[in-house]
């Protein structure tokens, strides 16, 4: 089968690899589909685990299942799933409360290799805990975007949103525009935007923000000042890798507001924050790290529902043989929102 295999930045080969052999209890996966994220094109992220195959997106068929006792998984040959990469043990302390990602077992990859090839073996783990059945109407493009959903649900929950809030998405990609389009569904009234890429700043007003503020010409707190006659965000969601961008975020909050670092910022970097700027503010700052499995079943959910499609996002198409040439696009950060591998 042939991968797509990174050895550094700007390193991307299509590799020949034999289909991977599955046990009990595991799945093998013919990949349809697979999302490219944009923090794979964060160099320093991405190259620390290099060599390896790319992707973690991926939506299938399944066209193989370990032996197990007759009756006992819920999948067949033939089903159409998506797979997260990421599954936790569900008994753990961490699972247990609700945090997932701190799971030990959730830290393992449970897609071999990787998405873009054109097979995947799927853990047992994986396969139990966070696999789900496409439904009949969505695409496997749709399928590549359940995780990526499912972070910004979890994103929302940290937030915890209330009715009528105003929300500010600093940073138009892909993921910012997906808080855009999500925004309301929990509970926001008002939906701000800000980038300095026209075209994502347009594509943000058709999605629904209220207010795009082009941040290479005006300041973005003024921005948001102006807009709103002085209350500022209720919740602010910082996509950007960047300290700078967060020490913005916190500036932008509403007295009482919450702020998101959805992305981790570069290595080195530092934040200067005046601790009593927050304090008077009552200025609450949440990360949010990816996400687990109540979070990809809601994805699910709201994709079926409309508020999230592939046919809306997803605006590069690649065969495999141009895995290079999509990442090349997805790190520019210009004219693009969701490029796919389409097998």
């Amino acid at each position: 089968m042939r991968v797509a295999k990174l050895y550094r930045f700007g390193d991307i080969r299509i590799e020949d690899m034999p289909v991977p052999r599955i046990a009990p209890g595991e799945a093998l996966i013919r990949t349809r589909a697979c999302g490219i994220c944009s923090g794979d094109v964060m160099p320093w992220y991405i190259e620390k685990k290099a060599p390896l195959v790319l992707g973690h997106e991926p939506a299938g068929e399944i066209v193989g299942l370990g032996k197990e006792p007759a009756g006992s998984s819920p999948f067949k040959v033939g089903d159409r799933v998506f797979v997260h990469h990421h599954a936790p043990c569900m008994g753990c302390r961490h699972c247990r409360r609700g945090d997932h990602v701190q799971c030990e077992t959730w830290r393992a990859m449970g897609i071999l290799p990787g998405g873009i090839s054109e097979y995947i073996a799927v853990a047992a783990n994986n396969l139990r805990n966070d696999t789900l059945l496409l439904n009949e109407e969505m695409s496997y493009e749709d399928g590549t975007l359940i995780e990526p959903v499912a972070c910004v649900v979890k994103s929302f929950r940290r937030a915890a949103v209330k009715k009528g809030d105003t929300v500010l998405v600093i940073g138009l990609g892909v993921m910012g525009q997906i808080h855009i389009l999500l925004a309301r569904e929990f509970g926001a009234e008002t939906v701000i935007g800000a980038d300095m890429v026209p075209f994502r700043l347009g594509k943000a007003r058709a999605f629904g923000a209220d207010c795009v503020l082009d941040v290479s010409e005006e300041d973005l707190v003024e921005g948001v000042r102006a807009f709103t006659g002085g209350g500022m965000a209720d919740i602010v969601v910082v996509g950007p890798n960047s300290a700078g961008a967060m020490e913005l975020g916190m500036r932008a909050a509403a007295r009482g507001g919450t702020v998101v670092f959805f992305t981790p910022a570069k290595p080195g970097e530092r934040l200067d924050i005046d601790p009593n700027s927050l304090y008077f503010r009552d200025i609450t700052v949440v990360m949010s790290y990816s996400c687990g499995p109540a979070e990809t079943r809601e994805a699910l959910r709201l994709i079926a529902k409309g508020v999230v499609d592939a046919g809306r996002l997803v605006t590069h198409r690649f065969p495999i043989e141009k895995t290079a040439e999509a990442f090349q696009l997805t790190s520019q950060a210009r004219d693009s929102l969701k490029s796919v591998i389409v097998f």
